[in-house]
């Protein structure tokens, strides 16, 4: 993993940014065990990215860093899974919020401000739907490398909304 360069200055609206650059999915998936060890019970985590851009592969490292139960597949079908901590940590819930369309109406009806508080919820394709669910949120934002191609570079922008992530070191270093 390379970062070229540190986190921003916090602004007036409590943002804090990093940019990554990964090289292939094990570094995705590490990155994903990193940033799980600064979550905590009650944040939520937006991903986006297009297809392919390693959304799942980042939560399978925050499974894996968190220490939950269950293979950490993408929720595509079934909209939203639960893995419990199997060390006494915050649960996962996984969040596919591709086939959604309604933004937070929709996203009420899985009722994820009740698990939020005890939990940390990750989204998949939630950006403009659950910005609402809380002030405080972690925005990682995957882009690669499209067209026909072997690259398996990624540059990945993380950014902390809020007085949650005010002076945290996204930069991971």
């Amino acid at each position: 993993m390379e970062t070229p360069h540190s986190p921003a200055a916090e602004t007036a609206t409590s943002t804090v940014t990093a940019r990554l650059t990964l090289h292939s999915p094990e570094e995705t998936q590490e990155l994903g065990r990193t940033l799980a060890k600064l979550l905590r019970p009650g944040d939520l985590v937006m991903l986006t990215g297009e297809l392919g851009a390693g959304k799942t592969t980042l939560t399978r490292g925050l499974g894996e860093g968190l220490g939950v139960r269950g293979a950490v597949t993408s929720p595509t079908f079934v909209i939203a899974r639960v893995h419990p901590s199997l060390v006494g940590g915050p649960a996962l819930v996984h969040v596919d919020a591709y086939r959604l369309g309604g933004g937070l109406d929709e996203m009420e009806d899985l009722d994820l401000d009740v698990s939020l508080p005890e939990s940390v919820v990750v989204v998949e394709w939630g950006e403009g739907k659950v910005e609402d669910l809380s002030e405080d949120r972690l925005h990682v934002v995957i882009h690669r490398v499209v067209g026909s191609t072997d690259d398996e570079r990624r540059t990945v922008t993380l950014t902390g909304y809020g007085a949650r992530w005010a002076g945290v070191d996204l930069g991971l270093g």
